[in-house]
């Protein structure tokens, strides 16, 4: 299983953070040892001083597939969760500097807590999804998946011109505005429309 992510997806946060809008969807990965699952707690690194949460829609591939297109992406995937993007802000701001990859950054221990999946038939439409996250109780982050500068379908085709899709790799499809730093002590809580279903403590 591969973890593919998508920046810069939301044109609110590019601008929050004072990024380029990109003119084709920005790919980076993470390890499948970034994986957090059922709400396990998420321990703060000693190598960072800013991490920050990203909270994003997560889709999971059901089939093998490359060179997709946009028109049958939709048979590639049956399930969505809600997933965290945790980013050392500090560590990428000097990787950023130097022109190196963002890797330590994005993709240490823990960075990518996962919900349980929910089937898309659950849905009307993926393009249409609410989703949002609370820290402390305090709503941070929220967004609707028709906000995406690429949709899913589009980020499907795009990603598998490069890298070939099997069933259960995870494709993070970035996040809206809000994103705030976490501290120990933290209660994370995160929802697809009125559903929660990430709730997790920071240590």
């Amino acid at each position: 299983m591969k973890i593919i992510c998508i920046g810069r997806n939301y044109v609110d946060h590019i601008e929050e953070l004072n990024n380029e809008r990109p003119t084709q969807p920005v790919i980076f990965s993470k390890p499948d040892t970034a994986v957090l699952r059922n709400n396990a707690p998420f321990y703060y690194p000693e190598f960072s001083e800013d991490i920050h949460h990203e909270v994003e829609l997560v889709i999971k591939i059901c089939k093998e597939g490359k060179y997709i297109q946009e028109k049958f992406a939709h048979r590639y995937y049956d399930e969505v969760a809600l997933g965290i993007d945790f980013t050392a802000r500090d560590v990428q701001k000097q990787l950023k500097d130097k022109g190196l990859p963002w890797d330590l950054a994005k993709g240490f221990n823990g960075s990518a807590p996962i919900s349980a999946f929910q089937p898309i038939s659950n849905f009307e439409s993926i393009q249409n999804i609410n989703f949002s996250v609370k820290l402390n109780g305090e709503e941070k982050q929220n967004g609707n998946s028709k906000m995406m500068l690429w949709n899913v379908d589009e980020i499907i085709s795009f990603v598998s011109k490069y890298i070939t899709l099997r069933k259960g790799d995870l494709i993070f499809t970035g996040t809206p505005k809000g994103v705030s730093p976490v501290k120990i002590g933290d209660r994370i809580e995160g929802f697809i429309e009125d559903q929660k279903l990430l709730d997790f403590e920071v240590k």
